[in-house]
């Protein structure tokens, strides 16, 4: 799919794009929020940007207002060789292009694992796209199968988001077991930005706590700013956009702004 370029696109994107996976076997954390808002934030800094949902239950498409039951082609008939990447894609209100998914996802994991090659088919579909963006954007399932570890194998960097709740972080340890695994035997290059703590009140010192907690226990780096809890973030989807589009000005919106010129400044430093 062709690109039309933001208009204050610049000329000093990376050659190659980074891909993030936001990961955690965790449901509700925030990890479809997190990738459609970082992604606003990126094309607002003139990036190109390209978000796959990657969860059977559609939940990023259906945010940013794709009714997933109306598509013809989306991320499963990818993975499966029956479309193209080019064929999937599909510009979201927000600006961002979307490879989209739909409950059909779920049979594709499971044929998927018998399946030579299942690791890397979402790298190769990937690949026939790269030179289009700078930025693709990986919403993971809230498992740790087939379709989760495939992004693993395709992305360069991990962000892990993370509920400021009490327990929120057990299972964390079985998610970086599978990083191990996938460094070690798919792709060493997978590097871990870090923890971003999401729907943080800084008013309790149990949300600080939390925070303290991960980093002690996984000695993770911690992403700041923390994603503040907000209605805000509930209402957008209610309309197909980000917070980035509904409320501009909003603490959380400035916030995933920050994260994103921190995932930036990581680019440009390495």
């Amino acid at each position: 799919m062709s690109w039309t370029s933001p208009d204050n696109w610049h000329n000093g994107h990376v050659p190659t794009p980074t891909t993030l996976a936001v990961a955690n076997q965790k449901g509700g954390v925030g990890k479809t929020t997190t990738v459609a808002s970082l992604g606003a934030a990126l094309l607002e800094r003139g990036a190109r940007v390209l978000l796959v949902d990657l969860d059977p239950q559609a939940g990023l498409t259906f945010s940013l207002g794709i009714d997933p039951e109306d598509l013809e082609v989306t991320v499963a008939d990818v993975l499966l060789g029956k479309a193209q990447t080019d064929d999937a894609i599909v510009v979201v209100d927000d600006g961002m292009h979307l490879l989209p998914a739909n409950i059909g996802l779920t049979h594709t994991e499971e044929v998927l694992a018998t399946r030579t090659g299942r690791e890397q088919r979402l790298r190769v579909a990937l690949d026939k796209v790269a030179d289009d963006y700078d930025w693709i954007l990986i919403d993971c399932p809230p498992t740790l199968g087939v379709l989760t570890v495939g992004a693993l194998s395709a992305a360069t960097q991990l962000l892990i988001p993370l509920q400021c709740e009490t327990l929120s972080h057990r299972g964390v340890g079985q998610l970086l077991d599978t990083v191990h695994d996938v460094k070690q035997f798919i792709n060493p290059q997978l590097d871990i930005v870090g923890v971003l703590p999401t729907m943080y009140d800084g008013r309790t010192n149990h949300a600080r706590a939390v925070i303290a907690a991960i980093q002690e226990t996984y000695e993770l780096p911690i992403i700041e700013p923390a994603i503040p809890k907000s209605i805000k973030f509930a209402e957008a989807p209610a309309i197909g956009r980000t917070i980035l589009g509904t409320a501009k000005s909003h603490k959380g919106a400035a916030a995933y702004r920050d994260v994103a010129g921190h995932l930036l400044s990581r680019v440009t430093e390495a």
